[in-house]
């Protein structure tokens, strides 16, 4: 196994929360000091290497993939370019759980959507929607998501208590699921 290539694609999947040190030393079966070294030749590759866009990050005791400065503008236009004025619905989704039940860490909106929701979060965060509130206690200091100002900006909010109780979101999507299946009922029985 390339041990770069491993963690290179360890640090793309933990996102912006990063790993630490011992995070990766238990996943590669290798010592802290075997995975420090690691980390510092892979951090080499990237400086030497001018076609690549990505850094290596020690935030903390936290290890993270990140983007080079020198390409801040193009990631900049990328965010407001028209080709990511929709939000896809992995980032809706990730917004509507970070919305209702902030603060929450990466892998806890991973476990409520059932998937891996890194690039979600790094959209919304590119976009202002969301912004860390902080860090968890313990081992890892995972990064803690709740909704910007600009979010209650944008949906309109003046608190979150103003967002919609979930049971009338939950009425209001059967209802519609009992019209629609009433049309197609009777759609059926016109046909007959």
């Amino acid at each position: 196994m390339d041990e770069l290539a491993a963690i290179e694609a360890l640090l793309f999947v933990a996102g912006d929360e990063g790993m630490s040190l011992e995070e990766i030393s238990t996943i590669l079966d290798c010592s802290t000091q075997q995975a420090y070294q690691f980390l510092m030749r892979l951090q080499k590759n990237y400086e030497e290497a001018t076609s690549r866009g990505l850094m290596l990050l020690e935030v903390g005791n936290q290890y993270q993939l990140a983007t080079k400065k020198e390409y801040a503008d193009v990631i900049k236009k990328y965010a407001i370019s028209p080709l990511t004025t929709n939000l896809s619905q992995a980032a809706l989704e990730t917004l509507a759980i970070i919305a209702y039940k902030q603060p929450l860490t990466r892998m806890e909106i991973d476990e409520i959507r059932g998937v891996q929701t890194s690039g979600a979060l790094q959209k919304l965060t590119l976009r202002g929607l969301i912004e860390p509130k902080g860090r968890v206690e313990g081992l890892g200091r995972a990064i803690l998501y709740g909704t910007s100002d600009y979010f209650m900006d944008y949906f309109g909010l003046k608190e979150l208590s103003d967002l919609p109780e979930i049971t009338e979101l939950e009425t209001e999507n059967t209802e519609k699921e009992s019209d629609l299946f009433f049309e197609r009922f009777n759609q059926q029985f016109e046909n007959e």
